[in-house]
């Protein structure tokens, strides 16, 4: 018997649970093992919840689970500190295999709890931090060991997916599609994280530390959200045959690795174009194996929960591996690749006046960034009209450079768009 202690029961939780009571028999053909819940805890116990916590143990401190006498700790809490650290330390110093689906967690303390988890003998599992129900995890570490990985690259954040979605199917701004999002409880009341890119930053550092052999580390990422893309955008997106996608990126070579978050455009021949709504996506590219595609749901109680119950099921069998498909102490920190180079599309709101882009051409000069094409349409809007810049592949520490500068012209009527596309 596999003793299985909770912590956690929200939507996710809650499924955990359910997933293991309904799947009972499956489980146990599959393990050789009875799975059983031996203890639970949450914030609320009085809570109406979707699952039967009828005969389980529940305990009022969460702290408490690692002095039971359960086999594996499931951490469902949430956040990089606080409860949720405090309970996965004491579970791995107590000699209990943790199995969770904290992003955050992992991303800021991974290596520091694989060391530890090494150290005693039992397993860190957490193929549910990234991608909810697909088995990314599992294939960076176990399919592809015996590639160099080239790439990482994918969809992660369904909120912010969904959102882009509804404004391109019907012509929503931001704000009305996020409150759609809301509505529908693929956002959260306080949404930064996600429209802000941070949950996509912490997935990408898990990502690219299994690919790339390196300390997740999300202070080396150029990081943006989406909040300054508007139905212009998704308007000149499509007569350029591109979607607009929320991306997280990673790829390295022996000068270092590159790791970005941001909106992009992506090519309407990309896969990743055509994920839409909720969905997740992730490209993963290997030396021998070549481009591997992984799609399906990133998020939501039954998809998160087959994946924690996923690593449960690799626990009862036995099978454990390093958390980070090598040694923690072989980690190496991120060594930053110095620069990177992409063709790039950059919206301007300008003044609809005389010598305005001989401006801006002047600046792009100044920086050596060659211009494929400019294109202008829409109506003036308060004496300002959107004018778009495609330029030639150029550097991304000289574009940086070129956006301050434009910022600084008195024909720019706000702050510029910038994306990258996607080749």
């Amino acid at each position: 018997m596999l003793k299985i202690a909770i912590a956690g029961l929200g939507n996710v939780g809650g499924s955990v649970v359910r997933l293991l009571q309904q799947q009972r028999d499956l489980l146990r053909n599959r393990t050789g093992k009875r799975l059983a819940i031996v203890g639970v805890t949450a914030l609320d116990k009085g809570k109406k919840r979707s699952c039967d916590l009828t005969d389980i143990n529940w305990v009022q401190n969460p702290l408490d689970l690692a002095a039971t006498d359960a086999d594996v700790v499931v951490e469902l809490i949430g956040g990089a500190s606080g409860v949720a650290y405090d309970l996965v330390k004491a579970a791995l110093e107590a000699g209990k295999h943790v199995v969770t689906a904290n992003k955050a967690l992992i991303a800021e303390h991974g290596v520091k709890f694989a060391a530890l988890a090494e150290d005693r003998g039992v397993s860190l599992m957490f193929e549910a931090a990234v991608a909810g129900g697909i088995p990314v995890i599992k294939t960076l570490r176990e399919s592809l060991a015996g590639n160099h990985v080239q790439s990482v690259q994918g969809i992660l954040n369904g909120t912010c997916n969904y959102i882009l979605s509804s404004m391109w199917d019907r012509g929503l701004d931001l704000e009305a599609a996020l409150k759609e999002a809301q509505d529908k409880g693929y956002a959260e009341a306080n949404p930064s994280a996600d429209i802000d890119g941070v949950d996509t930053a912490n997935k990408l550092a898990i990502l690219s530390a299994l690919a790339f052999g390196t300390v997740p580390n999300t202070s080396n990422m150029t990081l943006e959200g989406i909040r300054r893309i508007v139905p212009t955008d998704l308007a000149f997106a499509d007569d350029l045959k591109c979607r607009v996608k929320l991306l997280g990126s990673a790829h390295g070579d022996a000068s270092g690795i590159v790791q970005r978050v941001g909106p992009c455009l992506v090519p309407l021949s990309s896969p990743l174009s055509q994920v839409s709504g909720a969905m997740n996506a992730v490209m993963m590219r290997g030396d021998f194996v070549g481009d591997v595609l992984l799609y399906g749901q990133g998020a939501g109680g039954p998809a998160t929960a087959s994946a924690v119950v996923a690593d449960l099921v690799d626990v009862a069998r036995g099978n454990k591996t390093p958390p980070f498909g090598q040694s923690a102490e072989k980690m190496q920190k991120p060594s930053v690749k110095a620069s990177d180079s992409s063709r790039y599309y950059i919206r301007l709101q300008v003044a609809d006046q005389p010598g305005v882009v001989a401006a801006i051409a002047g600046v792009l000069r100044d920086e050596s960034i060659s211009i494929e094409a400019i294109i202008q349409r829409g109506n003036e809007v308060a004496g300002s009209v959107p004018l778009v810049i495609m330029t030639h592949r150029s550097p991304a520490v000289a574009i940086r450079r070129v956006m301050t500068k434009l910022l600084q012209l008195k024909e720019i009527a706000e702050p510029p768009c910038l994306m990258p596309i996607e080749e």
